[in-house]
C-alpha cells in the first residue's frame, strides 16, 4: 500500500465520520460544524489560503488586505456549506416542496425555453452560490447534463456521487466529454449545464476577467454558434439556511458574423462580464481558492 492510497483510504475515512454527524444532528448544528471545519481547512491549507487572498485582491472587490483575509475566510466557509447542502438535498427537496425553497427570478423568455421540453439550452454559470444545487433544480424543469472534473480520491468521488440526488441531472466526466454527444443532447431538448470559471490552459482563449486575462474554454459559445441553441447565464444564491434565489438572464443571441474567432471572443466576453457582476453583489459566495489567473 501505497502513501497516496494511504492518504485516500484517511480521506474517505474521515468523510464518513463527518456524514454519519452531519446525519445525526439537526440542520443548524451541522452547518456550525461545517464551518468550523472549514475554518481548520483554511488555517491549514497555507497555499489556498493564499490563492484566494491574492485572487480577492487581484479583482479589486476587496478595500484592504484586512478585508480580503475576512472574505477569502467567508469563502472557504461557503464552499463547505456547497458541499454540507449538496450532500444533504435529497432530504430537503423533492418534486414537490421544491419551490417553496427557491425564489424564482426569470424573464419570460428564459422561462417558456426552461418549460419547452423540445427546446435544449445552454446554461453557464461559475462557481458562485451554489452551482450542484442549482442544476439539481432546473432538472426538475428538464433534464441537466453537466460537466465535471471527478475528485482525485476515487473512493470519495464514489461517495459523494451516492449521496447526490440523481433525478434528471447527469454527470459527465470532463476528460470523456464529447461535443457530439453536446449536440444530441441539445437536440432533445436537454439543458447542457457549463462552468466558466475554469482554468482552460493552452485550448482556452484569453478573455479578461476583473480585468486580468485568463484562459477560458470556449465550449458555450462553439455550441450556442453551431447549433443555434439558447444560451443563458445563472447563478443560485443562498439566502438562508437550505434556501436559495435562481436568477438567470435573458436568452443571449451572437447572430454569426463570419468571423468565428470574434464571435466566439464577444460571447465569451459578455458572459464572463455577467459572471463578474454577479460576484462583485456576492463576494462571499465565490470560490477564490481556485486558481483561475495562471501566468
Amino acid at each position: 500500500m501505497n502513501g497516496l492510497t494511504i492518504r485516500h483510504g484517511l480521506e474517505y475515512g474521515a468523510l464518513r465520520v463527518l456524514l454519519c454527524l452531519i446525519d445525526s444532528l439537526p440542520p443548524a448544528a451541522s452547518g456550525w460544524l461545517i464551518r468550523r471545519a472549514a475554518d481548520l481547512w483554511y488555517g491549514l491549507d497555507g497555499s489556498r489560503r493564499r490563492v484566494a487572498i491574492e485572487n480577492i485582491q487581484r479583482s479589486g472587490v476587496a478595500a484592504g488586505p484586512r478585508t480580503a483575509k475576512t472574505l477569502a475566510r467567508e469563502s472557504f466557509r461557503h464552499f463547505g456549506m456547497v458541499v454540507l447542502e449538496s450532500l444533504t438535498s435529497a432530504r430537503v427537496f423533492n418534486c414537490e416542496n421544491w419551490r417553496e425553497k427557491v425564489q424564482i427570478d426569470l424573464p419570460p423568455e428564459t422561462e417558456a425555453l426552461l418549460n419547452d421540453p423540445n427546446r435544449g439550452m445552454i446554461v453557464v454559470s461559475g462557481h458562485l452560490g451554489n452551482w450542484e444545487i442549482a442544476a439539481q433544480l432546473v432538472s426538475h424543469w428538464k433534464p441537466v447534463v453537466g460537466v465535471t472534473r471527478p475528485m482525485n480520491n476515487p473512493y470519495v468521488e464514489r461517495l459523494v456521487q451516492r449521496r447526490k440526488p440523481q433525478n434528471n441531472f447527469r454527470l459527465t466526466p470532463k476528460h470523456d466529454a464529447n461535443a457530439l454527444r453536446f449536440l444530441g443532447d441539445l437536440k432533445r431538448g436537454d439543458i447542457l449545464a457549463l462552468l466558466i470559471d475554469q482554468h482552460a490552459g493552452r485550448h482556452g482563449v484569453q478573455i479578461d476577467f476583473f480585468g486580468s486575462p485568463a484562459s477560458t474554454h470556449t465550449t458555450p459559445a462553439m455550441l450556442h454558434l453551431v447549433t443555434k441553441a439558447p444560451l443563458v447565464f445563472g447563478v443560485c444564491i443562498r439566502t438562508g439556511p437550505m434556501s436559495y434565489r435562481f436568477k438567470a438572464s435573458e436568452p443571449i443571441v451572437h447572430p454569426p458574423t463570419g468571423d468565428r474567432e470574434s464571435d466566439v471572443r464577444a460571447i465569451m466576453d459578455r458572459i464572463n462580464d455577467l459572471l463578474e457582476r454577479a460576484i462583485r453583489e456576492h463576494p462571499g459566495q465565490y470560490l477564490w481558492g481556485h486558481r483561475r489567473w495562471r501566468e
